[in-house]
């Protein structure tokens, strides 16, 4: 599972040929969250009040990245790293 990118304590990585709905996992400390791409919203986990901000608001800036990385987690490629929130 590649780690995307990394900020504010937040770990965003993506598994090769994952189901969909398209959505990347974010951890922070113990947190464990899954992010749905195309809404920008929690499918499963639980991310404090900040930093689901944070990753919610990366996850909107950064969102055709994200699905350029969705379709190449797709056929088994190598995924790009993705700019941190700063």
């Amino acid at each position: 599972m590649p780690v995307i990118s990394l900020f504010y304590g937040i770990s965003v990585t993506m598994y090769y040929d994952d189901h969909n709905p398209p959505h990347f996992h974010a951890t922070y400390n113990e947190n464990k969250a899954i992010i749905d791409i195309i809404n920008s919203r929690v499918i499963k986990g639980y991310f404090p009040s900040k930093q689901l901000k944070l990753i919610l608001a990366w996850c909107v800036i950064h969102q055709d990245e994200l699905m350029q990385n969705w379709e190449l987690s797709k056929d088994g490629k190598s995924l790009n790293r993705i700019n941190p929130l700063i």
